[in-house]
């Protein structure tokens, strides 16, 4: 993992003493430990930073799609995870997916989408949810959330509902890249997986968020 520290809601180094961490645009905060490039030993290294904690992955992979970045919040204990898997499609042409995983107030999932607040809740759409999808043995219902307050809103869909008691976000860019996702889509946690992470392609350019 990354060997300086950042802050989850935004691209500042934080400071820590005594095992606390400190932003200084958003005080104390949980370290943010991201990728230094997207490889099956960083990888292998973020699931051992992260135990207990879920990294989801959508399932199986597609083809000549791969695991383009990761991150995790935390220090004894995580507060989330981030995944990304970059693509081709036919329609969209280059993808990429971010899967973000955390407890609440952490803020990383908002600040890889964009958006003002720490949770989606405040910008969460009214209405029945867009998506149902499976999250490794249970469905769970995901929501729009609404883009219009975050920088470049045109170029991402975000969508955002709970998972295990947890906070769960996709952020899809291009923002057509959503028409990818149907009912039958899978997110596995990979943290269980054992030797099938060997078949995992890892590389290719990071998106920025």
């Amino acid at each position: 993992m990354g060997r300086i520290p950042g802050c989850p809601r935004c691209a500042t180094p934080v400071a820590g003493a005594g095992g606390a961490w400190s932003c200084p645009e958003h005080g104390p905060v949980p370290p943010l430990w991201h990728a230094e490039e997207a490889s099956y030993d960083g990888f292998v290294a973020h699931l051992e930073r992260t135990a207990g904690f879920p990294t989801y992955l959508p399932w199986p992979l597609s083809p000549g799609w791969h695991v383009t970045d990761f991150a995790a919040v935390g220090g004894d204990r995580p507060a989330a995870t981030m995944t990304c898997v970059s693509g081709p499609s036919e329609l969209d042409g280059p993808v990429d997916l971010l899967v973000v995983a955390e407890e609440p107030g952490t803020g990383l999932g908002a600040r890889c989408a964009g958006m003002p607040h720490a949770d989606p809740g405040h910008d969460l759409a009214d209405g029945p949810a867009t998506l149902r999808l499976r999250l490794d043995a249970q469905q769970v219902s995901l929501w729009p959330v609404s883009t219009s307050r975050s920088h470049g809103e045109w170029d991402r869909s975000v969508l955002a509902g709970e998972g295990g008691g947890r906070w769960l976000w996709l952020v899809l860019r291009p923002a057509s890249a959503l028409l990818l996702l149907h009912e039958e889509w899978t997110l596995r946690d990979v943290s269980r997986l054992g030797p099938a992470l060997l078949d995992l392609p890892f590389g290719g350019p990071a998106p920025a968020w």
